[in-house]
């Protein structure tokens, strides 16, 4: 009889296939257009393949175990799936802004500014009515994010994301063996 994974063990393959796709995907929008990566339906679209090759896997290691998974395990092999691509996905990040092209942190941070000043626009606040400072410090720490200090940081606050979409992808791939109930 075969000797079935830990949600560890079972996490490891599928957290670095996700991690090696985010990657693909970011460096592939990078080629097309580096702007892609500042705009928000491109993180949409990236979260929701996230979303479905975790549950894809779960719903794998779910059928491995013999079709029944508690809630417990669901949760740590999708954390556990999240942190390894989320780490590979990282540290590919940090490859790209750091080392293939270092001139890419500051056209995303400008383009990231711009978008936030015109989402202040729209509702109701002018830019100029912001003290310069302010807008300094906003230009700041959006280009501080693509340090890599920055991106370390951002990793760990990754981190109670993971735990939080973990808690839905558990309860959205647990599954219990109805026939134990009594």
């Amino acid at each position: 009889m075969e000797e079935q994974q830990s949600p560890f063990q079972a996490a490891v393959k599928p957290g670095l296939t996700i991690g090696l796709v985010s990657l693909a995907i970011t460096f592939i929008a990078y080629f097309i257009n580096s702007s892609l990566l500042a705009s928000g339906w491109f993180g949409l679209v990236a979260l929701a393949i996230f979303f479905v090759l975790i549950i894809y896997f779960g719903k794998q290691y779910r059928t491995e175990l013999g079709g029944f998974m508690s809630f417990g395990t669901a949760f740590n092999f999708s954390f556990i799936t999240m942190v390894i691509s989320g780490l590979i996905s990282t540290l590919g990040s940090i490859l790209l802004f750091q080392v293939i092209d270092p001139s890419l942190p500051q056209v995303l941070a400008d383009e990231s500014f711009n978008t936030t000043i015109e989402m202040m626009e729209k509702f109701g606040a002018s830019a100029d009515s912001l003290p310069p400072e302010q807008l300094e410090e906003i230009k700041k720490s959006t280009m501080d994010g693509f340090t890599i200090g920055g991106q370390l940081k951002g990793f760990g606050i990754s981190l109670i994301v993971y735990a939080i979409i973990a808690l839905i992808l558990g309860a959205i791939l647990k599954k219990r063996d109805k026939s134990l109930d009594y």
